[in-house]
């Protein structure tokens, strides 16, 4: 993989550019009534260009959609349709009154050969991340949900807490053990009413933050060989970063798998502000931006630079205005003729497409 050139002081430099929206609900398609949103994306064996939207249908039911990017002038314009690739089909994934599964962040992983997503599994506790793999993005093979295996200093199992906003790194890096491993961003939530109304939140043992924060664990490469289905036995589960800036208050979580850069690791990532509402609808009031972070290209978990304002906010009407107001949601980034393009959620209810210019240091 070739990294583009930037260093942890032209950090600040970075701009997302609003380009526009390339993907908006069908008024003729019933699986997208509510909203398509929060892309996963990659390419197959041809170079195309593919995203996997969450569609959501009536009664707030997702499935994970395929369709390809068409291209003008260099730019992401729009998108081609071609069917449901993921439908909440497995028992885990649905609740009596709910079912889905959402928000998919898929990586290339080139040791395996094989496309692996991370989704959110929306089932009768609530959210929980699971792992499925391709190697043409239309047919995928469940896993099963991700396990976090014990780890006694944190004095908690985490596989107890809802968890979302699940990345792969797309390379090895070095873990805490000092053996090649892949590695997985997450986002566990401590507070347990989402469960169990009035529990309130358990912490980890040297957690005093009660805020949702941005976690990794891993798997190592010699444990993984070569199944994909491995990649859900993770462990050394580490924190990386918390809530630091302004518009980051409440809480903040990985977007798109993190982009090999000259020194280190850009993770584009939102951050949320407003007040959260308690019980399983906890997106109301809020408002989420996108900011970005640089960690350490062997060590993940040293934050080498972080953005202090967000590099997007929401500004325009799709953005402001839907099934959750105030919303950009970045979950996919892709380059195109030496330019990168992110991808993102507008107010859970459209696609939206900005450039990444990497600046220069003034």
């Amino acid at each position: 993989m070739t990294a583009h050139r930037t260093t942890a002081t032209t950090l600040d430099a970075l701009r997302l550019t609003r380009l526009g929206t390339v993907m908006t609900p069908a008024p003729d398609e019933p699986a997208e009534v509510e909203g398509v949103l929060n892309p996963a994306s990659g390419r197959d064996a041809d170079g195309r260009l593919w995203l996997l939207p969450r569609l959501v249908a009536a009664g707030n039911v997702s499935r994970v959609g395929l369709a390809e990017v068409q291209v003008a002038d260099g730019r992401p314009t729009g998108v081609r349709r071609a069917g449901v690739v993921l439908a909440p089909d497995a028992g885990w994934e649905r609740a009596h009154d709910h079912g889905g599964v959402e928000d998919p962040r898929t990586t290339w992983i080139p040791a395996l050969g094989v496309h692996v997503m991370t989704y959110v599994a929306y089932g009768p506790l609530g959210p929980k991340p699971a792992l499925a793999s391709s190697r043409d993005l239309r047919t995928w093979t469940r896993h099963g949900p991700l396990h976090f295996g014990y780890q006694a200093d944190l004095d908690t199992d985490l596989n107890l807490f809802p968890n979302k906003d699940c990345v792969f790194f797309p390379e090895p890096v070095t873990g805490p053990d000092g053996r090649p491993s892949f590695a997985m961003l997450h986002r566990p939530m401590w507070d347990l009413s989402w469960i169990r109304p009035g529990e309130g939140t358990y912490l980890p043992a040297g957690v005093g933050d009660d805020r949702p924060g941005i976690w990794i664990s891993y798997a190592a490469v010699e444990d993984v060989g070569t199944d994909p289905g491995a990649l859900t036995r993770l462990s050394h589960h580490l924190l990386v970063a918390m809530p630091e800036y302004d518009y980051e208050a409440l809480k903040i979580g990985a977007g798109p798998p993190p982009l090999l850069v000259d020194d280190g690791w850009l993770v584009i990532h939102h951050g949320v502000t407003g007040e959260l509402v308690e019980g399983w609808d906890q997106q109301q009031r809020v408002r989420y931006c996108a900011g970005a972070m640089l960690l350490d290209r062997d060590d993940p978990t040293r934050v080498l630079a972080r953005t202090a304002e967000p590099l997007l906010e929401p500004e325009t009407g799709q953005e402001t205005s839907g099934t959750v107001p105030n919303v950009v949601f970045p979950t996919a980034i892709e380059e195109i003729d030496g330019t990168h393009y992110v991808f993102y959620g507008m107010a859970d209810s459209a696609i939206g497409v900005a450039r990444l210019e990497f600046g220069t240091a003034s």
